[in-house]
């Protein structure tokens, strides 16, 4: 095998194709455009096809859960339950976290660790994060939210 390619020689290939193509025959121009045509195909087989042409647009359809025609006032509702919802989730998560703090600071005292410690270091990390905060605050957001509701009963 190492024999065949050692003859094999991309020089010797182009003389060769000088050699014959330099010799009278008739057929050599159809000849020509049926080995172009071949190779054609070979490397068309090779593209895959999602990149013979662009993909298609995609369909886009719009699903809404809400009525078009609603008033104001509905919407304000809908957006006081949701907000509602979400604050019942939050004292839930809140509680959890209060549970799993209490847990913690179990093990902590059981494993001779200073919780109290550890608590006044995070408390004035705490403290440190809320200055940088430049934000409303929690309470005045949730009086914004009050008034939101209240001006969209009354």
């Amino acid at each position: 095998m190492k024999g065949f390619f050692r003859r094999v020689s991309p020089r010797r290939a182009v003389v060769d194709f000088r050699d014959q193509w330099k010799q009278p025959t008739p057929h050599r121009w159809q000849i020509l455009g049926v080995a172009m045509a071949a190779t054609f195909a070979v490397f068309m087989l090779f593209i895959p096809e999602s990149q013979r042409a662009p993909p298609a647009r995609p369909d886009v359809m719009y699903i809404s859960t809400f009525e078009e025609g609603r008033t104001e006032g509905e919407i304000i509702a809908t957006n006081c339950a949701n907000q509602q919802l979400k604050d019942e989730l939050q004292a839930r998560i809140d509680a959890n976290e209060a549970r799993r703090r209490e847990m913690y600071e179990t093990l902590g005292r059981a494993t001779f660790i200073d919780v109290d410690e550890m608590k006044a270091e995070i408390e004035a990390e705490r403290q440190a994060k809320a200055r940088e905060d430049t934000g409303p605050t929690p309470e005045e957001l949730a009086l914004s939210v009050e008034e939101y509701c209240a001006a969209a009963a009354g």
